[in-house]
């Protein structure tokens, strides 16, 4: 069942998500561990003097949340939380899913199942023609296509998919057109589809922003597309995120010559699915009416969230625990298997860490210990 947040849960989330030092992983452990917001904020001050921080991580105050909200108003878009009915329902799974994304469009859009097709931005006159096709005939079988409205291969998927329905997803707010060439794709797509980020408002996408943004590409779809790409394309950064989301990659084969095959060739090799038409793809996803694993759901109620009963001694927990961690990241089921502790114990030494900026969260669930010698 889905959930609704009122206007002062949303300005809430914003304020805890767009505090220092909370990424979406760190939101959902502190949700689940005190379950709601207000009373995760309240306990941030003592969280970070147990983890041994010197200094206290930023609130975002109230004003700034709900000017926030009135910036997505302003530009006839809207905030969808975790857990919301028209939040994906297959991002959900993801562990560091956003906790609220920016929509701008048909947000109805996001309940339907969806492929990804990416590929280079310098896409081939072939490669073009091939995106633009495959994105037309999915969109006839019942899929939305969802890609990053990059110049090259992402727009012409984009472009085949208009008469369907098609999701972008920009690296910086939903308002701001990039790049630039692609002003009336963005326009159309706003009119016939939607436009998605977890950036604010004006907010100018920077190089960092992108794998960010390839993460929530692959997150919403089973399967993600590769149709044109080098081997060093950003693409393949949106691949490995899909094999780590537990999707299905699938790749176009290309010439051996033409360098922009180069990484598609090189995911066929590590065992991608071979893609000539969109029956490759259909054979391994069935239909969009396919029965899919319910996504998770969001747990609200503080009452179902008690601490958890086997605590123990937890200053000597972050004792063994600093001990066991170092520079090289572990997962944090391999911590859990080390130090001998029930999965309660490492969860809050974990957020205590994390939030006296002593350890960094990496992608696959990795955390290692920041300043260690």
């Amino acid at each position: 069942m889905a959930v609704e947040l009122s206007f002062t849960d949303k300005r809430d989330w914003l304020r805890l998500i767009g505090s220092e030092r909370i990424g979406p992983i760190t939101f959902h452990r502190l949700l689940e561990r005190y379950g709601d917001v207000s009373s995760a904020l309240a306990a941030l001050p003592d969280l970070v003097r147990s983890g041994g921080g010197r200094q206290q991580p930023r609130i975002m105050p109230i004003e700034e949340a709900e000017q926030r909200l009135e910036a997505y108003d302003s530009i006839g878009a809207s905030l969808i939380g975790f857990g919301e009915e028209d939040y994906p329902p297959l991002l959900m799974q993801v562990e560091d899913a956003p906790p609220l994304i920016g929509v701008l469009g048909d947000r109805s859009l996001l309940r339907r199942p969806m492929v990804a097709i990416v590929g280079t931005r310098n896409g081939s006159i072939n490669g073009t023609r091939f995106a633009r096709r495959l994105a037309g005939e999915l969109g006839e079988c019942g899929f939305t296509v969802i890609s990053g409205l990059a110049r090259g291969i992402d727009a012409a998927a984009h472009q085949g998919a208009l008469e369907t329905g098609t999701v972008a997803v920009v690296a910086g707010g939903v308002d701001v057109i990039y790049p630039k060439e692609n002003t009336a794709l963005y326009e159309e797509i706003v009119r016939t589809g939607v436009i998605i980020s977890e950036m604010p408002p004006g907010m100018v996408p920077q190089a960092r922003h992108f794998p960010r943004r390839n993460r929530l590409i692959s997150g919403c779809a089973p399967g993600v597309v590769v149709v044109e790409a080098a081997k060093r394309s950003g693409s393949l950064i949106t691949a490995r995120m899909a094999l780590e989301q537990n999707r299905d990659v699938f790749a176009v084969p290309g010439s051996p010559l033409d360098p922009r095959a180069g990484g598609t060739n090189h995911l066929l090799r590590q065992g991608a699915i071979l893609t000539e038409s969109v029956e490759d793809i259909l054979e391994v996803l069935g239909g969009p009416e396919t029965p899919r694993v319910e996504p998770p759901q969001l747990i609200i109620n503080k009452e179902q969230n008690s601490e958890p009963s086997d605590l123990g001694d937890l200053q000597n927990a972050r004792a063994e625990i600093i001990k066991i961690l170092g520079p090289t990241p572990v997962t944090v089921d391999e911590l859990i298997r080390e130090c001998h502790m029930s999965p309660a114990v490492v969860s809050t030494v974990l957020l205590e860490l994390e939030l006296s900026a002593r350890l960094e969260r990496h992608p696959g669930n990795q955390i290692s210990l920041i300043g260690c010698e």
